[in-house]
């Protein structure tokens, strides 16, 4: 089983650098004044982990909503 996990991160490395390889051409991004270039997939890793952030913080802010508004006082 062992070989079979080191096998699907060997895959997914391999699709990962072939994205990172097929996608470099610059993109622009600006807000306001600012403005950055670089490579569309820096873009996409970094909204990707921009996600995974704003969605966690989501999740917990809601449950603690809903804890706070099931409590007993």
């Amino acid at each position: 089983m062992r070989y079979v996990y080191m096998a699907l991160i060997a895959i997914l490395a391999a699709i990962i650098i072939l994205f990172k390889v097929q996608n470099l051409e610059s993109v622009t991004v600006s807000l306001f004044s600012a403005s950055v270039t670089l490579p569309v997939s820096v873009l996409v890793l970094l909204i990707y982990v921009l996600g995974m952030l704003t969605g966690g913080f989501l999740l917990a802010m809601l449950r603690s909503w809903v804890h706070g508004a099931t409590r007993r006082s």
